[in-house]
């Protein structure tokens, strides 16, 4: 592979790699992964834990690979999430099934009642993200979001 003698150019001006889109982006991530970690240990979730649980209240019965799926967890990684939930009472799923090897998974009482109470810090979270932006510029801040999505994955 021979190696080039002349620099890259960036994709957009930008002074360093902090300027990046892609950097950004991480570094918002990083802060709101970091806020919601500390606000979810007062319920004793973690993360992919409380996305599990968001998902199963919208998709009741979702499989271990579907969860992951829609969380960004790994399916082995999913295993482990699904076993805290099961091990706290939050998700009920069947020992076996009739066919296939999918074994969907459901909110038990408690599972909807943590999910709610940790919705009001989460959603106040969120709330205070996007308080940093222009009302008029959310739309199209999720619309670009979204494009950007796109047009990565094809």
């Amino acid at each position: 592979m021979d190696m080039k003698d002349t620099p890259v150019e960036p994709p957009h001006p930008s002074r360093d790699v902090l300027d990046h889109v892609g950097y950004r982006l991480k570094r918002a991530h990083a802060a709101l992964r970091g806020t919601m970690d500390k606000a979810l240990r007062e319920y004793d979730l973690t993360v992919p834990q409380y996305a599990c649980l968001e998902v199963l209240a919208a998709r009741p019965g979702l499989s271990n690979a579907e969860l992951g799926r829609a969380t960004f967890v790994s399916r082995q990684s999913m295993n482990v999430v699904l076993r805290g939930l099961q091990d706290a009472q939050l998700i009920t799923r069947p020992a076996t099934v009739d066919h296939g090897r999918a074994r969907p998974a459901h909110l038990t009482e408690e599972g909807r009642r943590r999910l709610a109470v940790a919705q009001e810090s989460v959603y106040a979270i969120e709330a205070r993200m996007i308080s940093a932006i222009r009302p008029d510029r959310l739309d199209a801040l999720l619309k670009d979001l979204d494009h950007m999505t796109q047009a990565l994955d094809g």
